[in-house]
C-alpha cells in the first residue's frame, strides 16, 4: 500500500477541476484546470477512453450533455474528441497526457477512472493500461480512484507504486439504478478496501457518517468526499472526512 501525500488532505480539491461555464471554464478542461492551479487547489478529473483507446478527460459516457454532439466518447478516436469543443468554452476534448503536461506537479492531482462498462464488472484493462502508460514519468503528486474496485485491483498490479483509492457511497437504488441490488449491497460497505490495495476512499458527502466510513477513518484510512457545493456544507463535511473535493463556489 502507497500512502496518499499529505498534499492532497491539505488543499481542497476541485470537482473537475475549477469549472464555471459562466466564465468560460467547462468542466475538466484546460481552463478549469489553469484556474485551479492559480487558486492553488488540487485537481480531481475523469478519464474515458476514446475508440483508439487514449485515455481522455471527460466525465460522461455520452458527448451530449457536455458539447451538445450527439453519440459515445468510446466511438470516436483521440484525435475526433479533440476537435469536438466543449460548451461554454473554445477547447476541444484534452487528453489525459496534456493534462500531465499541462498541471506539471504544481498541485496535486486525483485521477477518477470511470467504469466502462457500467456494471461494476471485470474490466477489460484498457483504461488502466493508457494511464499506466502515461504515469510512471509523471513527477508531481498523483492519485488513481475508481468506483469499480476491480480496475483499482488491476491499477495496483500496474502502477503499484502510486496511491489507490475507491470512489464509494451509500449505493441509494433511487441513484444507481443501473445496478443490481446484490452489487450495491455489496458495495455499499467497502469490502474489496484491502483487496485493491486502497490508502484512501473518497466518498459521497451525504453518507460520511456511515459506521464504516468513520470504523475506516479511527484506523487512519484518510478520507477524501464528494460534492461540497457551499461553505456551510463545508463545515458539516469536514467533521467526518480529512479534506473536500469541491464545485459551484471556492472551499
Amino acid at each position: 500500500m502507497i500512502a496518499l501525500p499529505e498534499s492532497f488532505l491539505t488543499r481542497p480539491i476541485a470537482h473537475r477541476a475549477l469549472h464555471d461555464v459562466a466564465a468560460g471554464r467547462p468542466e475538466n478542461s484546460r481552463a478549469a484546470i489553469k484556474a485551479a492551479i492559480a487558486g492553488d487547489y488540487g485537481i480531481e478529473i475523469d478519464l474515458q477512453l476514446s475508440r483508439d483507446d487514449q485515455a481522455m478527460v471527460f466525465h460522461d459516457y455520452d458527448l451530449e450533455r457536455l458539447t451538445g454532439v450527439i453519440g459515445q466518447v468510446r466511438s470516436h478516436t483521440a484525435s475526433d474528441l479533440a476537435e469536438i469543443k466543449l460548451t461554454g468554452g473554445d477547447e476541444g476534448v484534452p487528453s489525459f497526457a496534456e493534462v500531465l503536461s499541462l498541471v506539471a506537479g504544481r498541485v496535486p492531482l486525483l485521477i477518477e477512472l470511470k467504469d466502462q462498462h457500467g456494471a461494476m464488472g471485470e474490466p477489460d484493462g484498457a483504461l488502466e493500461d493508457a494511464v499506466a502508460q502515461a504515469l510512471p514519468s509523471y513527477d508531481g503528486p498523483a492519485a488513481v480512484m475508481s468506483f469499480n474496485p476491480n480496475m483499482v485491483a488491476t491499477l495496483a498490479k500496474l502502477l503499484p507504486g502510486h496511491p489507490r483509492g475507491l470512489v464509494t457511497s451509500g449505493y441509494q437504488a433511487e441513484h444507481w439504478p443501473e445496478l443490481p441490488a446484490h452489487v450495491r449491497d455489496h458495495l455499499r460497505d467497502i469490502p474489496d478496501y484491502d483487496r485493491a490495495g486502497c490508502s484512501f476512499i473518497s466518498h459521497h458527502a451525504s453518507d460520511l457518517s456511515r459506521h464504516r466510513v468513520q470504523a475506516l477513518r479511527a484506523e487512519g484510512t484518510p478520507i477524501l468526499c464528494w460534492t461540497i457545493r457551499s461553505r456551510a456544507e463545508e463545515q458539516v463535511a469536514r467533521q467526518l472526512s480529512d479534506n473536500i473535493t469541491f464545485a459551484r463556489y471556492l472551499a
